[in-house]
């Protein structure tokens, strides 16, 4: 948003701030790097580490069923307090917690780059994860404001950043095989002091914030309940492979972060200041957008986890081999949100594209439902991913474009941090989900078919791409059902 809009959303005149928008204009593409920079950092830090792990297992000597502690403490931290990180930004403002966030990063993944012990790796990724929970909504937000009144560059913008959040996790398979192998697990790590001085330096520079409300009382109560709810959720989810669905400590964590959303909601809807005005989550297409990333975050788990086993224990594809292998993929990711964003969206709007994204997302999983001992890359993989590519790049663009259009803002901050607390929930409830119907399947095969652990292999790989595919159909009829047909409105429409 530009700095001459009032908190309605409705342009104010002044010469001053007209020559101050035609500065930020200038150099506003400049910014977009800026900030998708920011966003890569953010999302490679949730696979990167993947490939990473065994290593740091071995050269600090915890046990391995530690390990999970290292993803799941970071996942923790960022999805938890993603909320509370969206309202800070539009309560000191989103340039100050954008710099926050991002020098807050680079000193845990220093610390965590260092690590001597597992104590001092698992509280570095939590640190990483709590940074980046003030700096992905920051981000988001200022995106928006930035490209807040031109659709065709909103589009085009949202399609490059919506590409960089796609293709990250795979970025992050190809870094961390990258580093791991020809360096060390610890520039996983490291590598985020380079990307963070970057950002650091051109969001210094480059950023400004649009106008912020009057500072209100902080939402305390909601805040508690939001926090602790999705910590429930998020931890409970995380044991649900190790100790199964019906373990109290699976179920007791779940169902007391369900309870305090639920109390959360209660809260919001009764205080003057609420952490999260019920109004943006009520809007139509907002409400879709969020939804849609939830629900797709499921289903973009089990291609990168399940189909990277596949690779490394089947294919006996080496770290390097199997992030290079994702390289299609991203390529096709970051061309179809781009595609999409500048070309579809400010035609057509969301409600053609995102279900066509959903409906490629479900075909690439169909084909992966083939794969056995005897497939190949080129002709059983290669294709799924390519077309699951372009699936994601219809999706990720227009669908975060969608998650802060019509917002007014004060609210911006907050609208942007629901988009990554949809994609992290629905990420860890893939991850419990998924990890969960692949031991089950392999119990199950291994009973019918005793001694035959290759084909109870393949048996749960099959039933997680299939579940995935259905993951996405539901996805794309939600989509088709809920977004209103034509453009987006702008950010600094007045209607809103």
């Amino acid at each position: 948003m530009n700095s001459d809009l009032s908190p309605t959303g409705i342009a104010q005149s002044a010469p001053r701030s007209a020559r101050g928008n035609a500065a930020r204009h200038q150099y506003r593409w400049l910014t977009l790097v800026v900030l998708s920079l920011a966003q890569l950092m953010d999302i490679l830090d949730s696979t990167i580490v993947n490939i990473a792990l065994p290593s740091a297992q071995y050269d600090l000597g915890f046990p391995a069923d530690y390990r999970q502690w290292v993803l799941t403490g970071y996942a923790l931290a960022f999805g938890s307090l993603l909320l509370l990180g969206g309202r800070l930004s539009d309560y000191f403002g989103r340039k100050r917690l954008f710099l926050v966030g991002v020098g807050g990063f680079a000193v845990a993944s220093a610390v965590g780059g260092a690590a001597g012990n597992f104590t001092t790796l698992l509280a570095a990724r939590i640190g990483q994860g709590a940074f980046a929970a003030m700096l992905a909504p920051a981000a988001l937000s200022l995106l928006s404001i930035t490209f807040a009144d031109d659709a065709k560059e909103r589009g085009r913008a949202f399609g490059i950043f919506g590409a960089i959040s796609g293709a990250g996790g795979a970025v992050g398979l190809l870094l961390g095989g990258v580093l791991t192998q020809g360096l060390s697990w610890r520039w996983c790590l490291y590598v985020n002091l380079i990307i963070a001085a970057l950002a650091f330096a051109g969001g210094l520079v480059l950023l400004r914030d649009g106008d912020r409300p009057q500072r209100v009382r902080l939402d305390v109560a909601g805040t508690a309940a939001v926090v602790l709810g999705l910590i429930g959720i998020v931890f409970g989810l995380g044991t649900a492979e190790r100790n199964g669905w019906h373990d109290i400590r699976t179920l007791g964590p779940v169902l007391a972060g369900v309870a305090l959303i639920a109390a959360f909601v209660v809260v919001e809807r009764r205080t003057a200041h609420p952490l999260l005005p019920l109004r943006v989550i009520l809007d139509r297409v907002r409400g879709a957008a969020y939804l849609t990333l939830g629900i797709t975050g499921t289903g973009m788990f089990a291609i990168f986890l399940f189909l990277t086993f596949y690779l490394a224990n089947t294919l006996g594809f080496s770290p390097l081999q199997t992030g290079v292998a994702f390289l299609p993929m991203i390529g096709l990711v970051m061309a179809g949100a781009v595609f999409s964003g500048a070309v579809l969206l400010p035609r057509w709007g969301p409600r053609p594209i995102v279900p066509l994204g959903c409906l490629l997302a479900a075909v690439g999983m169909v084909i992966l439902t083939g794969i056995g001992a005897d497939s190949s890359y080129a002709g059983n993989i290669l294709p799924a991913l390519l077309v699951t590519g372009i699936g994601f790049g219809f999706i990720f663009g227009p669908v975060q474009n969608a998650a802060t259009s019509g917002v007014r803002p004060h609210d911006a901050g907050v609208a942007s941090a629901l988009v990554t607390t949809a994609q992290q929930i629905g990420g860890s409830i893939g991850t419990a989900v998924f990890s969960s119907l692949t031991t089950s399947a392999i119990a199950g095969y291994l009973a019918a078919h005793p001694g035959t652990l290759a084909a109870a292999t393949f048996a749960g790989y099959h039933l997680v791409f299939w579940t995935a595919a259905a993951v996405f159909l539901c996805s794309a009829l939600l989509a088709a059902l809920l977004f209103r047909s034509g453009p987006l409105p702008l950010p600094a429409d007045p209607a809103i």
